[in-house]
């Protein structure tokens, strides 16, 4: 019982060390640069409804696209139960119709930033 009430109090004490320091040291050090605009060059500050290209959104969902077929991917030798030529050919069929949905894209012109 004293291990228990030790470790109890060992971790409520580091929580609500680590929240205080959390919460404290960010206020700090305020300077220009954790004031200026975001990365992706949107003021924080102004309006919300200024227009900008949906191309961003295109290339965000591209790269999400991308990122996913990595992700389901990786384990798919695992989730197949069957040959490894099986599996070879799954996968390269997914990639060869990600890889021609994105030729076609890019010979659209979908991927350029200036028309």
């Amino acid at each position: 019982m004293n291990l228990m009430l030790t470790t109890t109090m060992i971790i409520i004490t580091l929580t609500t060390a680590l929240i205080a320091i959390g919460f404290w040291l960010p206020m700090i050090n305020q300077n220009a640069e954790k004031l200026s605009p975001y990365e992706c060059g949107f003021d924080p500050l102004g309006s919300a409804r200024l227009p900008f290209s949906i191309r961003f959104f295109l290339v965000a969902i591209l790269f999400l696209l991308f990122d996913l077929e990595i992700a389901l991917l990786l384990p798919t030798p695992w989730a197949t139960q069957c040959s490894p030529t099986n599996t070879l050919m799954l996968s390269s069929t997914i990639l060869i119709l990600l890889t021609l949905g994105l030729a076609y894209e890019w010979a659209q012109g979908g991927l350029e930033w200036a028309e």
